[in-house]
């Protein structure tokens, strides 16, 4: 998991990328594809086109790193290219990076009503 720092932009880049990018195409396609400046610290993530990869680029003011993850099981939830690029949250990108639809996350527990307290008099 990526300790991203607080207030981080996380964009994700709608529809597919070629997973065979590097560090230096990714950073030209957030430039150009996106209309971002990929040295103000923020995160981008991409998908590859069978679903289960994404990269995430993040520079920060000592370079540029790169990270990857791999779903062996299911499917990333992703934009299409008609969305364009959307901004997301941090916990939102956790959501992403575990497998779960960062739209409409749901709890796995329901609250339990508390009883009625009732006046004795």
């Amino acid at each position: 998991m990526i300790a991203a720092p607080p207030g981080v932009r996380v964009w994700l880049s709608g529809g597919i990328t070629d997973m065979r990018c590097g560090m230096n195409s990714l950073l030209l396609r957030v430039q150009e594809g996106m209309g971002r400046n990929p040295h103000e610290g923020d995160l981008f993530v991409f998908r590859g086109r069978r679903g289960h990869l994404v990269k995430i680029l993040w520079a920060d003011r000592l370079g540029v790193s790169l990270y990857a993850k791999r779903l062996e099981q299911g499917r990333f939830i992703w934009p299409s290219a008609a969305d364009g690029t959307v901004e997301i949250t941090a916990a939102q990108l956790a959501y992403l990076l575990d497998g779960i639809d960062w739209r409409r996350p749901k709890r796995t527990w329901k609250t339990e009503a508390l009883p009625t307290i009732r006046s004795v008099g």
